[in-house]
């Protein structure tokens, strides 16, 4: 099965001011998206989906890793992972190219991940937006780190297209004030 990518888009925010304070760290997030043709795409239901898993998962995170560390500095702490399908296909089509360790792996040996990736994924229209979620990549329960980022191609994914996503931050919320789950758990 040949992986047909439309194109690459990138996305980043730099945040230098939050609650009207300065930022004190550098704080980049930012996120690379492959569009890609969908094979399944109006075909109906198609019970084996690991041709589609092993020909375009390892690739496209070894892709898009690579992107996103690099737009955003190369300092990752966070991270996550998404997949925004049209309308002609199924969430089980995006789900099943993200949810593998063939996707996850390259991602987490990239950036010394351990923590499980967060994920979004969805159905939609050209222009539709999905919000990522990401967490620590070392430990989850780090609830600085715990955030969501909203992305958007405006002409993808076309019906028989999917939007394939990493993202990834340099740092957690600025001026986190909630606490630290680990330590509630531990009282």
């Amino acid at each position: 099965m040949d992986l047909k990518i439309r194109k690459i888009v990138t996305y980043t925010e730099e945040i230098f001011i939050e609650g009207d304070k300065p930022v004190k760290e550098r704080c980049v997030i930012g996120a690379a998206m492959a569009v890609i043709k969908n094979p399944y795409a109006g075909r109906g239901f198609v019970e084996d989906l690991s041709p589609m898993i092993e020909a375009f998962s390892p690739k496209l995170s070894t892709l898009l890793v690579k992107k996103v560390v690099d737009l955003i500095g190369g300092e990752v702490e966070a991270y996550g992972k998404g997949a925004l399908v049209g309308t002609a296909g199924e969430i089980e089509h995006g789900s099943g190219i993200i949810h593998t360790r063939k996707f996850g792996n390259p991602f987490r040996d990239a950036v010394e991940g351990k923590s499980s990736l967060p994920s979004a994924e969805k159905r939609g229209v050209c222009g539709s937006s999905i919000d990522m979620a990401l967490k620590h990549k070392i430990d989850n329960k780090t609830r600085s780190h715990h955030m969501s980022f909203e992305v958007r191609i405006p002409d993808a994914p076309f019906p028989d297209e999917i939007v394939i996503i990493c993202a990834a931050s340099t740092k957690g919320r600025p001026h986190p004030r909630i606490g630290d789950l680990n330590k509630e758990l531990n009282q």
